[in-house]
């Protein structure tokens, strides 16, 4: 017995379709293709980080694509990346779609004398999509880091 109603094979391909949008966003910012990333967004598109996702005020927040590009090529500061995504709820109406999906982001960083460190952030991005040309886009990301782990790790 399914806990779920039966959904169309349109309704199947869009939830695919918005998954493999919440997965391309991990992919590219962990192979720093900041244009790639840029992509996945609507020309207005509005992104907003939360630091600390108890705060009420971000930490920042850009209103178009653009303004993304200084955000995903700060990724360039870390050695390597690894973003892995967990469960996502997606909510569909139409050509919109709100979700939130869980991530844990792996940073690690090299020093100069070889020393690394490792820095795991739990991540839920809450977030808004719409359908624009048949593709899958952000109208608006929500990034809320729920905690950070920094510490040392072997080289």
């Amino acid at each position: 017995m399914s806990i779920h109603a039966p959904i169309t094979g349109a309704e199947a391909a869009d939830r695919l379709a918005i998954r493999e949008l919440i997965d391309a966003y991990a992919r590219c910012a962990d192979q720093r293709d900041a244009k790639g990333q840029m992509a996945l967004f609507t020309e207005d598109t509005h992104f907003v980080v939360y630091m600390d996702a108890r705060d009420r005020e971000p930490t920042q927040e850009l209103h178009d694509r653009e303004a993304l590009a200084p955000v995903f090529d700060a990724l360039n500061a870390y050695a390597a990346t690894m973003h892995f995504n967990g469960q996502s709820t997606i909510e569909l109406e139409g050509d919109r779609a709100t979700g939130e999906t869980y991530c844990l982001a792996h940073h690690l960083t090299e020093a100069e004398d070889g020393s690394r460190t490792m820095m795991i952030a739990s991540i839920r991005y809450l977030d808004t999509m719409v359908k624009q040309d048949g593709e899958w886009l952000f109208a608006e990301r929500r990034l809320m880091v729920n905690w950070t782990d920094t510490r040392p790790t072997q080289p």
